[in-house]
């Protein structure tokens, strides 16, 4: 494979035959269903095993057009429009759809039964930042969403596939995207109360997807794929649905719930389909070593996987390693793993290992860590902690002093900033929180502008190493401390942690900053409060020489996390502070 020049010079396959690519999505959609139309663009499995949908690049195409076509009559170009789908390829048609009319796609989840405040809380910060012109919804949803909106002003059309698209795609007139043109707001896992809309353009889309492409596409250009991840999120949505489209290979999608109640589902799409490339963040992998049977292992067969991406960061090298062991006689290969490193500030993308490459994995000295400094140690060192390689930058990027804003002496962590064609264009009606975030430069020298990710990390032999996230780096009496490393002392701790079961942050307390840690559980009768209260004090005293204020038992699911599982400990925080975490001891 080659690549060259931001709009994408490619050669394919064995015959090594010229493509130039579309600079634009829709352009790009129009191009394959011209040239490779009958070829299976994606297909569906509702519950995870059984194939309930399958689109081909042509008839993907007819869809947008048809969804281009109804949105016209109802919007401008430029407008905003509201996307509310489940996971799956109507979602898919109705997003490109909205891209062939000129109008930029705003995605929210669909209004779960359980969580309708949850919900409400969500989309009323986006309608009222975003301000949609035009909602659009699967019929089934159509009254549900205009009960929980309740905004007289936001039109609520419906789209399905079994809709006449055909003689609706002929009156499709649509404007030509431009490089520039909005393309979709991809809205930030922040407060309920203040979503913060990352403006992406038409060329930050295709810029990140060819990097993609280059990093995970093998030689032999095969990128048959799965994927679970949900749309709503930047993984899901571009490295699950789009990056598919982009590298011109077919993509097996499934709902989020299906796999994370099965687990083997996701394995066993995998292993049916001879994909190639597939991921997600450290849960998932732990996930899989925990729900999946020996006997539903051995009927598996991973050896086509190559790319076996994980988005989380810092990268847990325990879980892939417990994951390459368990399924080692399926024929998975510890090679494939492929850690990376995004934010959807930058689109997506921002480092990764490539598809031949080999994660690096190396031990450095805590104590030093916490001062800033990456000094290297043996593997089997006490005081060692190991960190993975998000791999190579995609992009331009620096190690930053985000106090003194220069740039670090090599060795020297600090905050990561970004710059390069797939930096999005900032957030969408908030110039100051924009040209904070996206117009950072260098002091000594003024280079930039940058974008501030507000992630930790360093580089070492032109790799990224992520070591935390600076805004939930925990400094108590002057020393830093990385939250994931106390949350893996107490997962340690817990017979059976599960996924991001625990949050570690500060609180100020009368004598400065004070350790509070919130504990998921399986439930009161499994809990004996005291003694494991005592354990996680005792273990956290002896590897972190840290008191803990105070530890607080919740029941699973009651951690806030982000759609890709990660945990948000600044609302945690927020949500201990307003007395509104309920502990399982008062039930």
């Amino acid at each position: 494979m080659h690549t060259t020049g931001t709009e994408g010079t490619f050669l394919f396959g064995e015959h090594e035959t010229e493509r130039i690519l579309p600079s634009t999505l829709p352009a790009l959609l129009k191009w394959r269903a011209a040239e490779e139309g009958t070829r299976t663009a994606g297909r569906f499995l509702t519950d995870g095993e059984t194939e309930s949908a399958a689109v081909s690049y042509s008839g993907l195409d007819l869809w947008a057009r048809a969804v281009g076509a109804m949105l016209q009559d109802a919007a401008t170009p430029g407008d905003r429009i509201l996307l509310v789908y489940p996971p799956g390829l109507e979602f898919l048609g109705a997003f490109l759809g909205v891209l062939y009319a000129g109008m930029s796609a705003v995605v929210v989840p669909p209004p779960h039964p359980a969580r309708r405040e949850q919900f409400l809380a969500r989309t009323a910060g986006i309608l009222r930042d975003a301000r949609p012109t035009v909602a659009l919804t699967t019929p089934d949803l159509r009254e549900s969403l205009a009960r929980h909106t309740g905004r007289s002003s936001l039109r609520v059309l419906t789209w399905s596939q079994f809709d006449d698209v055909a003689s609706t795609a002929l009156a499709f007139r649509g404007p030509e995207s431009q490089p520039g043109d909005l393309a979709f707001l991809q809205y930030t896992s922040g407060s309920t109360s203040e979503p913060k809309g990352v403006m992406v353009t038409h060329g930050n889309l295709i810029e990140n997807l060819r990097v993609i492409h280059e990093r995970f596409s093998p030689a032999h250009g095969d990128a048959t794929s799965v994927a679970w991840l949900p749309p709503y999120h930047d993984m899901g949505l571009i490295g699950g649905m789009l990056a598919p489209l982009y590298f011109g290979a077919p993509v097996t999608l499934m709902p989020p719930l299906a796999f994370v109640q099965r687990p083997w589902r996701w394995l066993e799409a995998i292993s049916q389909t001879r994909a190639r490339i597939s991921g997600g963040p450290s849960f998932a992998y732990e996930l899989c070593v925990r729900k999946v049977t020996p006997e539903q292992r051995d009927r598996l067969d991973l050896r086509s996987w190559e790319v076996a991406f994980n988005g989380a960061e810092p990268v847990d090298p325990k879980p892939l390693a417990a994951f390459a062991e368990y399924f080692a006689p399926a024929g998975f290969h510890a090679g494939a793993f492929k850690p990376c490193y995004g934010l959807a500030e930058s689109t997506l993308m921002v480092s990764a290992v490539s598809w031949a490459g080999l994660p690096s994995v190396r031990a450095f000295d805590k104590a030093d860590l916490a001062r800033g400094i990456a000094t290297r140690c043996s593997e089997d060192a006490p005081t060692g902690r190991t960190l993975v390689s998000c791999g190579a930058p995609v992009s331009p990027i620096a190690i930053v002093d985000p106090d003194r804003l220069q740039a670090c002496r090599p060795g020297r962590i600090g905050e990561i900033w970004v710059s390069g064609p797939s930096v999005a264009a900032g957030y969408w009606n908030r110039p100051e929180e924009s040209r904070d975030a996206f117009q950072a430069r260098l002091g000594h020298t003024g280079d930039g502008p940058f974008l501030r990710t507000g992630d930790l990390g360093f580089l070492l032999e032109g790799e990224l190493f992520v070591t935390g996230r600076l805004t939930d780096l925990i400094i108590i009496d002057g020393q830093n401390h990385h939250p994931q490393d106390i949350e893996r002392t107490v997962g340690g701790v817990l017979l059976s942690p599960g996924p991001g079961a625990c949050a570690a942050f500060s609180v100020e307390g009368d004598r400065g900053e004070r350790l509070v840690l919130v504990i998921e559980v399986a439930s009161r009768s499994l809990l004996e409060p005291d003694g494991v209260r005592r354990q996680v004090r005792t273990a956290v005293t002896q590897h972190h020489d840290l008191g803990v204020t105070d530890v607080v038992f919740v029941r699973r699911g009651r951690i806030p996390r982000t759609p890709s599982g990660k945990v948000r400990r600044s609302l945690c925080r927020t949500m201990y502070l307003d007395g509104l975490l309920t502990s399982v001891e008062e039930r």
